[in-house]
């Protein structure tokens, strides 16, 4: 049983940071991805970022580039979403997500999913 758990969620002013956090447990896998996605009330889940663990590669959305870094910790079995100059826009529930197969991919296919954590940016 694979289990994924986000924190790190909560009310920020335009302009601040945050940084989220998703343990992984239960069973391992020797390649696997992460990834982060966010959905808006009454919007598509949509991609946000993706690392691949063996090699740290790593994808973002166009909207999140060079103001998110995905990065990990291989002791803690955590991936983080390191998010910078936040915008009313990045108002959201965030997802982490994992997927055995390692592929680096924006599509919501991945295979385990966590509950999500409330990220709210006020203007």
């Amino acid at each position: 049983q694979v289990q994924l758990v986000e924190s790190g969620g909560g009310l920020v002013q335009a302009g601040g940071s945050l940084r989220l956090s998703c343990v992984l447990s239960g069973r391992t896998f020797r390649y696997f991805a992460m990834g982060w996605f966010r959905q808006a009330p009454g919007l598509e889940r949509e991609f946000v970022a993706a690392l691949r663990w063996n090699d740290g590669n790593t994808l973002y959305a166009d909207s999140v580039k060079g103001r998110f870094t995905i990065s990990k910790d291989n002791a803690k079995n955590t991936v983080y979403l390191e998010m910078n100059s936040l915008k009313p826009g990045d108002t959201a529930v965030y997802y982490c997500a994992a997927d055995p197969s390692g592929r680096l991919t924006a599509a919501p296919t991945y295979t385990y999913w966590g509950q999500g954590t409330q990220v709210t940016v006020s203007s």
